[in-house]
């Protein structure tokens, strides 16, 4: 629609241009950072509308304005172009608004494709019925692409990020779709949506990198190279062409920037990286005491007990079934005194029904969702009849966020948000349900990707005003910058083989998007795990920062003790280890706080000139210097394992291996791979049943052969006073053994003692 460029206007780091045939758009580029540019054509003619950027940058934005930094920019015009130079990145802006960048060497990064879209072959009416009758799904957009943009790909081009997107790591040659979506069928790798919608990627080229923040709630699409291998196209069905590009000099700088923009994820409470025990399914006191006491009998670690949606009142939210709990209160408490810890589920859907005090008062102050004729809108949930909070509205927040007192005052530890796509079971909401939009009255269309994240928004703000320690919220849906507010998992998994392969990719892509703190339900939701594939899992999913076992009402157990004796011994193994890595994790997580680097990484992370990880789908790293290769294959007792440069330590046997080769490594039942960087120290814990049991407070440094530093933190963790300075941060030097402890930051008190363990030194 961008005919010839016809004048531009320079405002600080910000150009609008004037094009031929833009009917009075004025598009404009505009320069953040050094390495972030805006690209924002205002299609709506309300401005930015970011949901996602809320604190970048470190400072309390004002609703609806862009945070920024000062940035030296240059612009002038060479030919036919405006050239808008940073330091490190280069843009020209083009006739038609097509946008080019470049890197500082004068390198391109990204171009605009100029090029005509491939049309995809066209099926008659006849062939549409066909197909329709023989039950296959048939793809397409639904509306008109307002808001588009075309970007070239090379050849070599890698892609990564987009949430929590099936399939694998890398995701060029797929489309993908931005709509929240509650699917319980089991997730393959032609799913274009899932829960999440975070329309951020990353592309890995040959020489340079960068990323694209498509910062629109509305429904989105992204074709990555699959409709043609020249280019990729985003764009959405409502709103604005808003994008942001991050240039850097590696995936880390890009993760980096687009968190400090989006807001990253802070701190969680020591005790939540303990291990969760959960299941649909514990619907009394009795059964709840039951797991509990099965844990400590079989002297497993944990931390806590997820309670379901059993727990409430014929499901209404902010209550407790008082037929199945005489007393929920000393439920809780007693489970404290063994060291474990309740969360409970809350979803959105409130059920309608007279003296429901939740449902009176919504209804009473106009706090839930209207259909077009201005009737409170129905559907049906978990309760049957049920309506929906209007988390858009800063009220309805507020509200909901006092609610929260009510899960406090029993002495609930934290909280799960599900269904907040929102899923509904008499059809989805129809996209002109009427919601707000902080100021205005905006269609479900535009509020549904984004429910999810006002409702952990206001979970988060209510549970930090009234609990006074670091929230812990869990969220299923979400949208970019949801990471400031709450934890996630990738969903209703399912007992397969494929689904524990696919939370790998799985996870490592919600890491780089932004969402640190994720796991997958171990030993999948739905379905019934096999032993074997229950001892793998908990194998691969004791390094994940979420360490959930859940599974479904009407499948098979997954207490681990549900699979005899062989898997119990595994099961308590990776457990404990879990709890003797405890200070690594808590390190690894005030690193995310820090930098946006997430705890969990993909190879490529870490070594993105090595082409042999670019797409390695079945090994991550855990921090810089620990490597895990799981078991997902039924059968295996052996697998394949690619180790990048360097020396590595096999973590079990101390075999030393050289990086850069491919070998077979034998792993029986009770192994998973893991490998430990030459010259690394690993901070421990002795073994513990829970957080909250001191082990003499000691602190173990496991030195391995090599030479390196590592910084080590240390905080009450429980609640802000971290960013007060109530901290000890320590720089640790190891010199083929030989360890010294140097303390940087003296906030907190100090360790009872420091034991060193020189591993595997001849």
């Amino acid at each position: 629609m961008f005919g010839k460029l016809k004048n531009y206007q320079v405002s600080g780091g910000r150009v609008t241009f004037e094009f031929e045939g833009s009917d009075g758009l004025k598009p404009c580029v505009e320069v953040i950072t050094d390495t972030i540019f805006n690209v924002f054509v205002d299609y709506d003619g309300l401005g930015h509308r970011s949901r996602a950027i809320e604190e970048g940058f470190g400072e309390q934005a004002v609703f609806g304005q862009l945070p920024q930094k000062e940035a030296e920019t240059e612009v002038k015009k060479e030919g036919s172009a405006v050239v808008i130079r940073s330091k490190k990145v280069t843009a020209k802006v083009n006739d038609g608004f097509a946008v080019d960048f470049y890197d500082r060497e004068g390198n391109p990064l990204s171009l605009a494709w100029r090029g005509e879209r491939k049309e995809k072959t066209g099926l008659s009416e006849r062939e549409l019925a066909m197909l329709a009758g023989e039950g296959h799904a048939i793809s397409g957009k639904t509306k008109e692409i307002r808001a588009e943009e075309r970007r070239s790909l090379d050849r070599e081009d890698c892609i990564y990020g987009l949430g929590d997107k099936t399939g694998f790591l890398n995701k060029r040659h797929y489309e993908y779709v931005m709509w929240n979506s509650d699917i319980p069928d089991p997730h393959e790798d032609n799913f274009k949506s899932l829960y999440k919608s975070i329309p951020f990627m990353l592309v890995l080229k040959q020489k340079g990198v960068y990323g694209i923040f498509f910062d629109n709630h509305c429904k989105s699409f992204f074709d990555l190279g699959k409709e043609s291998e020249d280019y990729y196209v985003f764009g959405a069905e409502e709103g604005n062409l808003d994008y942001y590009f991050i240039g850097g000099d590696s995936l880390k700088d890009v993760i980096s920037d687009y968190t400090a923009m989006t807001g990253r994820a802070p701190m969680q409470q020591l005790w939540t990286l303990g291990y969760h025990q959960s299941r649909w399914g514990y619907e009394s006191e009795e059964k709840i005491r039951e797991v509990a006491e099965g844990l400590r009998r079989n002297n497993l670690p944990c931390d806590c007990i997820h309670f379901d949606i059993d727990y409430m009142d014929n499901y209404k939210v902010f209550t407790w079934n008082k037929e199945t709990y005489q007393d929920e209160k000393k439920v809780i408490s007693d489970l404290k005194d063994m060291g474990i810890k309740a969360v409970t589920i809350i979803d959105p859907g409130v059920k309608v029904e007279k003296d429901y005090y939740v449902y009176e008062e919504g209804v009473a102050q106009d706090f839930f969702a209207r259909d077009t004729e201005g009737d409170i809108y129905v559907n049906a949930v978990w309760p049957g009849d049920a309506v929906f909070p209007d988390f858009g509205n800063p009220k309805v927040r507020h509200w909901w966020a006092e609610k929260q007192k009510y899960l406090i005052d029993l002495g609930v530890s934290g909280v799960w948000n599900d269904m907040n796509e929102p899923a509904s079971f008499r059809g989805p909401l129809p996209d002109d349900v009427v919601f707000t939009d902080e100021d205005r009255p905006a269609p479900h269309s535009q509020i549904h990707n984004i429910y999810g994240h006002n409702m952990a928004k206001s979970t988060y703000e209510g549970w930090k005003e009234y609990a006074g320690k670091r929230p812990f919220v869990i969220t299923r849906a979400c949208y970019s910058g949801s990471q400031k507010y709450t934890t996630a998992w990738t969903g209703d998994n399912h007992s397969i083989w494929s689904h524990i392969r696919m939370m790998i990719p799985q996870i490592c892509n919600l890491g780089m998007s932004g969402m640190n703190f994720v796991g997958a339900d171990v030993g999948g939701f739905g379905s019934d795990a096999t032993p074997e594939l229950f001892a793998r899992w908990i194998q691969a999913g004791c390094f994940m920062p979420l360490f959930r076992d859940h599974c479904a009402l009407g499948g098979r157990r997954q207490e681990p003790w549900q699979f005899g004796e062989e898997v119990l011994a595994i099961s308590k193994k990776y457990m404990d280890l879990r709890y003797e890595l405890l200070p690594y994790l808590y390190d690894l997580m005030h690193e995310t706080e820090m930098t946006g680097i997430p705890m969990v990484r993909p190879l490529v992370l870490e070594y993105e000139a090595d082409e042999n990880v670019r797409n390695r789908n079945d090994e991550f790293m855990l921090g810089d210097r620990m490597l895990i290769a799981p078991v997902v294959e039924q059968g295996a007792r052996e697998r394949m394992v690619y180790l990048p440069e360097g020396i590595w330590y096999d973590y079990w046997t101390g075999e030393r291996r050289e990086g850069g080769s491919f070998f077979v490594k034998e792993a029986p039942l009770d192994v998973c791979p893991v490998y430990v960087k030459a010259g690394a120290v690993i901070p421990k814990y002795p073994v513990r049943l829970h957080v909250g049991e001191d082990k003499d407070d000691l602190l173990i440094l496991e030195a391995y052969p090599g030479e390196g530093t590592y910084g080590h933190y240390q905080d009450n963790g429980q609640d802000f006073g971290y960013r007060q300075g109530e901290f000890n941060e320590y720089k640790i030097s190891n010199r083929n053994g030989e360890v010294t402890v140097e303390k940087q930051h003296q906030g907190y008190r100090d360790y009872g003692k420091i034991e060193v363990v020189r591993r595997f030194f001849g």
